[in-house]
């Protein structure tokens, strides 16, 4: 069995692509393994037989895989598929290893979040109650920034970046009005709020914005909120306020949750946090109010993207492959700081079954004492992941991306 497979699951994100060509870079660059196949779609590609011969499609090495690197989102494509527990359907089990059997697959790397490493998770315990020697790694990715046991997760550092340059555009967009406004930005992060701490890196010598932040970490109060605008309405005419998707009050409950639906993994359906608080501050206040949803837009923003992210996520994939080389399994890649001036990590690997269906909350002493904003701690700790720009391609005026037709049959 020299052969392994690499698949990507969950939202997309600028740095996962990355990861990917690290994998492939790794394969190519190892005596260990001959071909590295991509299972579309995720999980579900292993399941209905739906894969590229990725060796052959990069087979001219560099110039494909920096075109690669620097294509937002998943070039194998994604989905949301909850891997049933062994005992509740082994049929599924039985024909993922009948396919790494047939394809002579020694390791598969599954790149994705907290809801893959699940899938890697449970995978593993099979493959060990089966005595199977593939061995199964969790590469990690989330702009939510929530996975445990790393410092801090690929494709956040460019989403941030993303939220903290458009927090500074929406501010010279507002100042330039001088009548008493209130705009309120909504940010990704059902149950933690990395993503929308960033914004607080628009600020500099001439700019406050945002001028309130709001995270999952903190019971939500609106009456707090409604005094906290009032305030700085006295001060100034234009206010800016960073929210979370996920904000809740002190009982649990969403700000933002129009129903009761929830998706394939339990999670509430959001939607309109930030339009629920303008329509709340519309009715309090006299001045003009608007919110702003970055929605999909902060996951995939590749032109400007982190170098960092993309760095770090390109040496996860190929430390990938070095750890299944060397027998390592049911683990996930992790990135460990050691030091922010300079910035400096070390790459590891964490057992998989200390991650999957956990989430990393943003810590106390990162959010100021009133809840409404971050602290310095926060901000040493973003800056340095969201460094460094990237040389893009263009053709006709737009990015030149690796095109996708595998995706759209």
């Amino acid at each position: 069995m020299k052969n392994c497979i690499v698949a990507q699951s969950g939202g997309p994100t600028v740095a996962i692509n990355a990861s990917l060509a690290g994998v492939i870079s790794g394969v190519m660059n190892s005596s260990e393994y001959d071909i590295v196949y991509g299972s579309l779609n995720g999980i579900t590609g292993i399941l209905n037989n739906r894969t590229l011969n990725l060796s052959e499609i990069f087979a001219e090495g560099k110039p494909m895989l920096d075109r690669l690197i620097t294509t937002p989102a998943m070039y194998l494509g994604s989905c949301r598929y909850k891997l049933p527990t062994a005992d509740a359907d082994p049929a599924v089990y039985e024909n993922i290893f009948r396919f790494f059997e047939e394809k002579e697959i020694a390791a598969f790397f599954y790149i994705g979040g907290n809801d893959s490493m699940d899938t890697v998770d449970k995978l593993s315990a099979y493959a060990e109650q089966i005595g199977s020697p593939v061995r199964i790694i969790g590469i990690p990715k989330t702009i939510d920034n929530d996975l445990c046991l790393t410092d801090h997760t690929p494709g956040f550092g460019s989403a941030a970046k993303y939220v903290a340059s458009t927090f500074l555009e929406i501010a010279h967009d507002t100042y330039i009005y001088k009548i008493k406004s209130v705009t309120i930005v909504e940010v990704m992060g059902r149950d933690a709020g990395w993503l929308t701490a960033a914004s607080a890196l628009a600020r500099n010598e001439y700019n406050a914005a945002p001028h309130l932040i709001y995270l999952p970490e903190y019971a939500f109060d609106l009456t707090q909120f409604l005094a906290d605008v009032k305030d700085l309405l006295t001060k100034q005419d234009n206010i800016i306020v960073a929210v979370s998707e996920g904000i809740r009050d002190k009982d649990g409950k969403y700000i933002s949750a129009s129903s009761t639906a929830v998706d394939t993994f339990g999670h509430s359906q959001l939607s309109g946090a930030g339009k629920t608080l303008e329509y709340f501050l519309k009715e309090k206040l006299d001045v003009k109010v608007r919110s702003v949803e970055l929605n999909v837009l902060q996951r995939c923003a590749a032109h400007i993207a982190s170098k960092t992210d993309l760095e770090e996520s390109f040496k996860l994939g190929e430390t990938a492959v070095g750890l299944a080389a060397a027998g390592q399994t049911s683990v996930m890649l992790t990135m460990n700081r050691t030091s922010n001036n300079p910035y400096t990590i070390e790459y590891s690997s964490s057992p998989v079954c200390d991650i999957a269906n956990k989430a990393k909350e943003v810590p106390r002493s990162f959010i100021n004492e009133q809840g409404n904003d971050v602290t310095e701690d926060m901000i040493d700790y973003l800056r340095p992941l969201i460094q460094g720009e990237l040389c893009i391609s263009y053709e006709n005026g737009l990015p030149c991306y690796l095109p996708i037709k595998h995706l759209l049959g």
